[in-house]
């Protein structure tokens, strides 16, 4: 992973010097409530419901065990002692004090951490693959073309006040796990027909208020290019975004409004100002950023370990385990591992301080140290050997990481929601757990198959309900939390934005929807064909009627789900 220079810590080191003095000043009352904001908001620092919240960035969603194990003592000693992952490479700590957050940013700039642009009108947080430079599938590394990125925008003094939020997703090759047609500017690695190394551009898509997937602006840009073209893009959208209304102002509007081809035509005209100047990549450039990234010194194994696949043979709970947690490596006997944050009554993505340290022992005795966050709220250890596998899931296991869900309809994707976010029309957390409650027999989660639900709490969509095969929007009518369900979401290149089936439904009826519309699948579906794939062949109708189908028996609420109705 990326190691830190010594201008890499001046520059965060000066940055906690600074908001901690904002911070003094604000306190002290020489710095108003509006003033104090934008400055808090370029650190990471939100009023949220009932207490400040600190986003924390985990660029490109890669961490050593060392910052790790720092995320667990701030979490701790600031906190409540439980953090949050959320959707895009972040930790979020929701009961901090406004007086204690410079010192917890310090803190970080111990293990190389910030929270700089992790919110306000800049280029945030850059996501990418959580399997990253493991995956067989890859055409190449994403992370040192995301590690550029992040230099390139860290305090950017042009792009520091933009229009609106701009976010950024590079995935690796065909999988897309970064989700690049979600965000502002996607861009996906691919090789053009002579095997030059170069980016697919996409550009103004993003979910929130206005879901829209991102418009292909480039088949193939040379990797020399990549910033100058970055650069010419900002510099359309700040030059033409909307600043006089918060709700039209991200690029996704503007693209929209003069469409991809007009657009094309600026960032083209711009372009020609900045192709071939100072930022255009050298291959000396290129090469040291792609140094941190090497691959570890991996040992020579067998494709197949004869203790993995006896463990496998003769215990059915690891086997479940290895089914839907273990994923393929490029290397012959190693396997990615991901760790599991969705055990019942956990809430999604929120991990313990004591979790956060096991995680981190994990990866010191199984891997090289190194852990990723993944755009589902759960942790992956990279680089283990399969014969390793068993040790590591007894381990996983005592401490809460072993859910075998990943994929399924438990592994449910949910941000914060009502309880924690004042954005929030409605609760999220509740909600999951009521779900997860109602689908908790493995044996016919693993019937189900691949399942992605995700609920969001507002219209601002962190939890991504929009490209969930099943999405649920909670919001607010006539005082009474409401939710609506949308179908026929997808993630990935093959990217959709699912369609509202009708009318809201109260909170307690929620799950029992859910599970009328799982049943409708289970009845119409083909041997091994997926959920969304059923959803594709025989169209929306039967399970928009599926799912307001009135039944005493399907509808009875079980405790948990009264309770999401009583608060």
């Amino acid at each position: 992973m990326y190691r830190y220079n010594d201008i890499d810590r001046r520059i965060v080191r000066e940055r906690v010097a600074q908001f901690r003095d904002q911070t003094r000043r604000h306190l002290a009352g020489e710095l108003s409530a509006d003033e104090f904001r934008p400055l808090r908001l370029q650190n990471g620092l939100y009023v949220e419901k009932h207490n400040p919240m600190l986003r924390i960035a985990i660029p490109y969603g890669q961490l050593s065990s060392k910052q790790l194990r720092a995320l667990a003592r701030v979490t701790r000693t600031y906190d409540r002692g439980t953090g949050h992952f959320s959707t895009r490479h972040n930790l979020q700590l929701n009961w901090v004090r406004v007086d204690q957050v410079p010192d917890i940013l310090a803190e970080l700039a111990k293990v190389d951490m910030h929270a700089i642009q992790t919110s306000g009108a800049c280029i945030r947080n850059i996501t990418t693959d959580p399997l990253a430079g493991v995956s067989p599938r890859e055409v190449a590394d994403p992370r040192p073309w995301a590690e550029i990125l992040r230099q390139w925008s860290t305090l950017h003094p042009e792009f520091a006040w933009l229009p609106r939020k701009f976010k950024v997703a590079i995935s690796g090759g065909p999988d897309d796990a970064a989700g690049v047609r979600v965000h502002d500017l996607g861009l996906q690695l691919v090789r053009n027909a002579v095997g030059e190394l170069g980016f697919r551009v996409f550009v103004g898509g993003g979910l929130g208020r206005t879901p829209i997937l991102g418009k292909l602006l480039k088949d193939f840009l040379p990797w020399r290019h990549l910033l100058t073209y970055a650069e010419a893009i900002l510099r359309v959208y700040n030059l033409h975004g909307r600043r006089d209304n918060l709700y039209k102002a991200r690029i996704k509007i503007l693209v929209q409004a003069l469409g991809v081809e007009a657009f094309g035509r600026q960032v083209e005209e711009e372009w020609a100002h900045l192709q071939g100047g100072p930022s255009t990549l050298t291959e000396q450039e290129a090469a040291r950023v792609a140094t941190h990234f090497e691959a570890p010194d991996y040992e020579v194994l067998p494709k197949l370990d004869a203790g993995f696949e006896f463990a496998r043979r003769h215990d059915a709970e690891f086997a479940a385990w290895t089914l839907r947690n273990v994923h393929e490596h490029k290397m012959p006997g190693y396997a990615a591992v991901t760790l599991s944050l969705k055990a019942p009554a956990q809430a999604p993505g929120d991990a313990t301080a004591a979790q956060m340290e096991a995680v981190a022992d994990l990866a010191d005795r199984f891997g090289f140290a190194e852990i990723r966050t993944s755009q589902a709220q759960n942790l992956i250890l990279p680089d283990v050997k399969k014969r390793d596998l068993f040790n590591l899931w007894q381990l996983a296991r005592n401490a809460g990481l072993a859910t075998p869900n990943i994929g399924l309809l438990s592994d449910v994707i949910a941000c914060p929601g009502g309880d924690l976010c004042s954005l929030a029309n409605a609760r999220s957390l509740p909600l999951a757990a009521a779900i997860q409650d109602r689908f908790a027999d493995r044996e016919r989660l693993a019937d189900i198959g691949e399942l992605r639900l995700n609920i969001s709490g507002c219209v601002n969509a962190c939890g991504h309900h929009h490209v969930g095969h099943i999405g649920v929007l909670g919001i607010d009518k006539a005082g009474e939390e409401r939710y609506q369900i949308t179908l026929g979401g997808a993630f990935g290149l093959e990217a959709s934005i699912g369609g509202v089936i009708g009318p809201s439904f109260a909170a307690a009826e929620v799950p029992a929807v859910i599970e009328r519309l799982v049943e409708n699948y289970r009845m119409c579906r083909r041997p091994h064909e997926r959920f969304i794939d059923t959803l594709h062949r025989v169209g929306p109708e039967s399970f928009r009627a599926a799912a307001y189908e009135t039944n005493t028996e399907s509808t009875e609420s079980t405790e948990i789900e009264r309770e999401v109705a009583n608060g």
